[in-house]
């Protein structure tokens, strides 16, 4: 499978996830087939064309934490992106991903 067309899938996947959902790295790599390939993911979602409109901002790391302060525009964008979704975040500053973490179906 070539990077492209993993990319793809990878799009095609994050393009469904709901509002008030998220999903890490690693569970879309695994999900795709690729359960090493959580970097390759992260990729995808930096790399992503912006006309594809993707809710990227719902891909977070494994524990929850989020992308650097410069993506998505600026420090606390993802942040506010996911708290104006209703995404539930721990005390210390993590998701909280036993309440929000989406597993798609099939």
């Amino acid at each position: 499978m070539g990077k492209i067309s993993f990319f793809a899938e990878i799009y095609a996947l994050v393009a469904g996830i709901p509002p008030g959902k998220v999903m890490t790295y690693g569970q879309i790599a695994l999900a795709l087939g690729r359960p090493r390939a959580a970097k390759s993911v992260g990729t995808a979602m930096r790399l992503t064309p912006e006309h594809l409109g993707l809710p990227c901002h719902r891909v977070v790391n494994a524990q929850g934490g989020l992308a650097p302060g410069d993506a998505f525009g600026g420090p606390g964008m993802q942040l506010g992106m996911l708290r104006a979704e209703g995404v539930p975040f721990l005390a210390n500053g993590r998701i909280d991903l036993t309440n929000c973490l989406w597993h798609p179906k099939g």
